[in-house]
């Protein structure tokens, strides 16, 4: 599963944080690529249902709007 996000947006490091590394924000930092966005690729089998949440620089929780669904845990998605 890749997740990727413009580069600046929201400006500073941002980590993807979830039910697959045990919410650790150190675990999967997002990484600049030459086409101008972030990404972190994590390795799951097929068919998990991830819980999942973006942390920014300062403490800054957010979601993903792409994620099949959104709740108070954060993101959903099956992959």
């Amino acid at each position: 599963m890749t997740f990727t996000l413009p580069l600046g947006e929201p400006a500073g490091p941002v980590s993807v944080v979830g039910s697959f590394n045990e919410w650790d924000p150190t675990a999967h930092p997002l990484v600049t690529r030459s086409n101008g966005m972030r990404s972190a690729v994590v390795t799951v089998p097929a068919g998990t249902d991830l819980h999942f949440r973006y942390l920014g620089e300062g403490g800054l929780w957010f979601d993903d709007e792409d994620a099949d669904s959104v709740d108070e845990v954060g993101g959903r998605i099956n992959v």
